[in-house]
């Protein structure tokens, strides 16, 4: 099956539908990285939270998740999500944390 929302990845432009599934902590989160460009650490960071939480990794074309589409299933990832938004807020902070430093090592080559 077929489903024209469904990326090999998170996609960016999923994010902003992500906001008013929590609490004031992460909608301000969700805002913040809304508004930065596409190649900013802010949304790599971002994604990567997403594909770590949600399994996109595992994800296929004839999985449950993929026939739902990356916006259902990021959807359903953050509202199941079992911490409060300051762990999930905090999690985002450690993905930017591990994508500075990756660009870090990247560029020292």
């Amino acid at each position: 099956m077929f489903n024209s929302d469904t990326e090999i990845l998170f996609p960016i432009r999923v994010i902003p539908s992500l906001r008013d599934l929590r609490g004031a902590e992460w909608q301000q989160l969700v805002d913040n990285v809304t508004l930065q460009p596409d190649d900013s650490v802010a949304k790599i960071a971002f994604t990567a939270l997403i594909v770590s939480l949600g399994g996109c990794g595992t994800c296929n074309a004839d999985s449950y998740r993929a026939m739902r589409g990356c916006t259902q299933c990021s959807r359903i990832t953050v509202k199941r999500f079992k911490g409060s938004d300051h762990e999930l807020v905090e999690l985002y902070e450690q993905m930017k944390t591990s994508v500075e430093d990756h660009l870090a090592r990247q560029h020292e080559e």
